[in-house]
């Protein structure tokens, strides 16, 4: 089997390991977060939306089993799939109790046609006891961990409001290694006040890790968030679409073969992006930046066999 991608896709990986597509469903699993109950803040990192990032998974109000049918009826009705990732996508998904943790992951993974559960959540909201349960977890099918890192830079983390240290974040990416839990770690290009080398420098750092995957997240300025406030007062520079398209190319040709690209630019909620207004066009931007690779010669391809 030949990778489409010149990189090496998740989408790829996963046809390589299930034999088909498979397709993510976003969940709500009714959490908040450090950052917004007042652990650490009460307004969230500075990009992040009201819904807590999970302006896609579903009503926190409804079971995760109802979650589950309501996403796969939805996309049923326009793809003929079979397997799917139950994606904890809103606020920070470990941030609870243990117990509240294992009844809704459980709820999740059990799901006949679920064969991966994901949790995207904090370095910092993984005790002991939460270590415990997601190995509980893998040992009944495969979970991986996504980290919001965003940047290695510790100015950068500070402006964000991330409130937790890079060295917290290894020592959370070592934790999960050692439990043989993957690792997606989450990247912002384009942060306020980086220039692109620190944004290399990020990426070069996360490749030297031993994790499994990457997003690459385009910076997305939203409705209803300290950025979008501080930018609509004063803006600030953005990329622009061909300049951040040859910016990720440099990103892959930076990480190792071996790491799984999960992300490339990402979907900004159209009722609540402010800016940049071409990366509503997603597909457009893939196929840019496919044709960015293409043009490179230095660019000696990942395809995987």
């Amino acid at each position: 089997m030949w990778n489409e991608k010149r990189y090496f896709s998740i989408d790829f990986y996963l046809k390589q390991t299930f034999g088909e597509k498979v397709y993510r469903l976003a969940l709500n699993g009714g959490m908040t977060c450090p950052n917004r109950d007042g652990s650490l803040g009460s307004r969230g990192c500075i990009f992040c939306s009201p819904a807590g990032s999970g302006d896609f998974a579903g009503q926190s109000n409804h079971s995760i089993s109802e979650q589950l049918t309501a996403a796969k009826q939805q996309i049923r009705s326009k793809r003929n799939c079979r397997k799917f990732i139950a994606y904890f996508q809103a606020y920070t998904n470990t941030y609870a109790p243990v117990d509240y943790l294992r009844k809704v992951f459980t709820e999740a993974i059990t799901d006949p046609d679920v064969v991966i559960l994901s949790i995207a959540t904090r370095p910092d909201c993984l005790s002991p006891q939460i270590l415990n349960l997601l190995s509980e977890l893998n040992r009944i099918k495969p979970v991986w961990i996504e980290l919001g890192l965003q940047t290695i830079h510790a100015d950068t983390s500070r402006f964000i409001r991330s409130g937790f240290t890079l060295e917290c974040f290894h020592q959370a990416v070592n934790s999960l290694t050692n439990c043989r839990i993957p690792v997606v770690v989450h990247v912002i290009l384009g942060l306020p006040g980086e220039t692109k080398e620190q944004m290399l420098e990020t990426v070069r750092h996360v490749g030297r890790l031993n994790i499994f995957g990457i997003k690459l997240q385009l910076l997305h300025v939203l409705s209803g968030t300290d950025l979008g406030t501080l930018y609509t007062q004063s803006p600030f520079p953005l990329f622009g679409q061909d300049e951040y398209c040859e910016l990720i190319v440099n990103c892959l040709e930076r990480l190792p073969d071996h790491i799984t690209i999960h992300r490339l630019t990402g979907d900004g909620p159209k009722e609540l992006l402010i800016a940049p207004q071409w990366s509503r066009a997603k597909r457009s931007v893939l196929n840019q930046i496919e044709r960015t690779m293409k043009q490179r010669d230095t660019w000696q391809g990942k395809y995987c066999e």
